[in-house]
């Protein structure tokens, strides 16, 4: 005897899939430059899902060759393991390109999560000025 599987057609199979979209993470980023350093800011979530975007404005962003790339976390509200790798990640690049990330704004969140991680003291971490 044979199964037959079914596959949902129609408004279900739809349904799931506009459900799929509107869980999706979101990350807003936005960069401002000027001579001594450029300013990248985050809004919304660090993940899986938004990391390999992350990645691609820090790494245009040290195209510019700045001293400083500052990372404003203020209006993060979530950041799983993928999003601390990431941080790390893109510390590196900013000492490959012989320029120092800096973390500005880092919430309780982030904050204690970087503290339990143990990875606190692998970033600068300063208050907004």
């Amino acid at each position: 005897m044979t199964e037959s599987r079914h596959r949902p057609k129609g408004p279900c199979w739809d349904w799931r899939v506009t459900l799929i979209d509107v869980m999706r993470p979101e990350l807003t980023i936005s960069v401002r430059r000027d001579s001594e350093e450029t300013v990248v800011a985050l809004a919304g979530e660090i993940d899986i899902g938004t990391a390999p975007r992350l990645v691609t404005a820090v790494e245009n962003a040290l195209s510019d060759n700045p001293s400083r790339l500052i990372l404003d976390l203020e209006k993060v509200t979530f950041c799983d393991s993928q999003g601390l790798g990431t941080l790390v990640v893109l510390n590196r690049a900013a000492t490959r390109a012989r320029s120092s990330l800096v973390l500005i704004n880092v919430g309780d969140f982030l904050s204690r999560l970087l503290e339990v991680t143990g990875l606190r003291q692998a970033f600068t971490i300063r208050d907004p000025r």
